[in-house]
């Protein structure tokens, strides 16, 4: 059926927050803005006269899309080489959706995202609908089929798994800057030392280079060993430049809301690293370097005012 301009108004009025659902729902932009395109073509396609709540009607097409989309991926993600981590969103993208509530800041957050991974497909819809978008739970159980009271149930595992997980504090744009500010100090000074009175005793580092850029298939844990490991990392050298193609230049940055640390290289972000801060210090890097997931990241950057870096490698 073709739409008449008003149905084109109300889909596109609705767009920015089916992408922001999505987005959370599968953890990359590419494949967020196909479920919202397939999710037009579903529109174009019903009878919109009889549809009575047309956002309801848009949010349970594009959530079922997604939940399809997150089984295939699952099955994907058992070939893929290495740890799989989100695609990171930097600070501005209008993907990361609406930010009003902590509920809504920490739903993307980069280290719930990577928490979210655990869930099952229904504990995630649910929890992304209910702690971002405040659906009522009679809506999400129409949406995935089942019953309100177990949507409720469903929601409190899911916040119970999120919760045992994250170690995530609130933290100003400001305060996240001087966070990394210090960091990069101390990973350019080569003194382990350093890194380690920054670090909390648990913390851990992990890369998803997805087979194209070199990142190890198991994550440095501990702070001595995280230490070590980020001293290297920063510590300029030949084989870095080639692997990338040309000289890495480090900002501080935000990314998912969180304090980043982000690489360019000739104008091309080359890796995301994003830091999980608690008041007892930094307790995850979470690095980005597969280029496939970073190409919306180097176009946001290059619309940015970022400034000068803070370290050349």
């Amino acid at each position: 059926m073709s739409l008449t301009m008003d149905d084109v108004d109300r889909f596109e009025r609705s767009r920015p927050r089916l992408a922001a659902i999505a987005y959370r729902l599968l953890g990359s932009a590419d494949e967020a803005e196909d479920a919202v395109q397939e999710t037009f073509l579903r529109w174009q396609a019903a009878d919109t006269g009889r549809v009575e709540v047309p956002e309801a009607w848009l949010t349970k097409v594009l959530t079922n899309l997604c939940l399809n989309q997150l089984a295939s991926a699952r099955a994907r993600r058992e070939t893929y080489v290495g740890p799989w981590l989100p695609e990171p969103l930097l600070a501005g993208d209008p993907l990361l959706g609406p930010a009003d509530t902590a509920e809504q800041r920490e739903s993307v957050s980069y280290a719930v995202l990577t928490l979210l991974e655990r869930l099952t497909p229904n504990e995630r819809a649910v929890y992304v609908l209910r702690e971002a978008f405040a659906c009522p739970h009679r809506e999400i159980a129409d949406i995935l089929g089942i019953t309100e009271a177990a949507s409720q149930q469903i929601l409190h595992r899911a916040k119970d798994h999120v919760a045992r997980g994250k170690a995530r504090a609130e933290i100003d744009a400001a305060a996240a800057r001087r966070v990394v500010e210090e960091f990069l100090a101390a990973a350019a000074s080569g003194r382990t030392d350093e890194l380690v009175r920054l670090l909390t005793a648990d913390a851990v580092a992990i890369g998803d280079g997805g087979g194209k850029v070199p990142a190890r298939t198991k994550g440095f844990e501990g702070a001595a060993a995280v230490a070590r490991f980020l001293r290297g990392l920063f510590k300029p050298a030949e084989a870095k430049r080639a692997i990338v193609g040309g000289t890495p230049e480090i900002y501080a940055w935000t990314a998912n809301g969180e304090p980043a640390v982000v690489a360019v290289t000739e104008g091309r972000v080359v890796a995301v690293m994003c830091l999980e801060v608690t008041g007892d210090g930094v307790t995850a890097f979470r690095t980005q370097a597969n280029p496939d997931k970073l190409a919306r990241a180097t176009a946001r950057w290059a619309a940015a005012d970022h400034g000068e870096p803070l370290l050349v490698l």
